[in-house]
């Protein structure tokens, strides 16, 4: 019969098997089926965020109240020495553009949380969201790097120790936890 985690006629590759034979389509080990997943409905949250976020813009007819502070937006476009004056219209275009990156940052850090099973935002979520998402790549020298790869590095490990099913003490339990000490893993025949 097949084995238990793979769709009928997606076996693994036997060994020596030419690749070709079995195109990668076909084949993907039961931990990366779940990544895809979560990737995919990560995919489609951000679509309806967009979504969403066009139909508001659309729809907005009172300019005058905004979530973030003109004044201060006005401030920072000032900073730039060459820029004498500023319409009125855009700090409230800026308002709106910073309110959508704040939004948009916050849903993929929010993703990468709930992967490692957590309903914290942390830093180190905004860091692997910046290290993950190419149009961000202007913030990898403001956000630490050490942050993004612990978090990608952590992300990582969670995954492939959820594939494999092994064990891990849930956080704040030590590891010399007795329960915790041995695993065993059956052995997999190769036919």
């Amino acid at each position: 019969g097949a084995p238990v985690g793979y769709p009928p006629g997606a076996y693994p590759p036997p060994p020596g098997a030419p690749a070709a034979a079995y195109p990668p389509q076909l084949y993907a080990p039961p931990g990366a089926a779940a990544a895809q997943q979560a990737a995919a409905q990560q995919q489609q949250q951000l679509q309806v965020f967009w979504a969403e976020q066009y139909r508001e813009i659309e729809a907005t007819t009172d300019f005058k109240n905004h979530n973030l502070p003109l004044a201060r937006i006005k401030k920072i476009m000032k900073a730039d020495e060459d820029v004498r004056m500023i319409a009125a219209e855009a700090p409230v275009v800026f308002a709106r553009a910073c309110e959508m990156f704040i939004l948009e940052l916050t849903h993929r850090g929010w993703a990468h949380a709930e992967e490692n099973k957590r309903r914290t935002l942390q830093k180190s979520d905004i860091a692997a969201a910046i290290a993950r998402t190419e149009v961000f790549d202007f913030l990898v020298d403001i956000v630490p790097r050490d942050d993004a790869k612990d978090a990608e590095a952590a992300a990582a490990a969670a995954m492939a120790t959820a594939a494999a099913g092994i064990p891990r003490p849930a956080a704040g339990v030590p590891t010399t936890d007795p329960s915790m000490a041995y695993y065993y893993v059956p052995q997999q025949i190769v036919v």
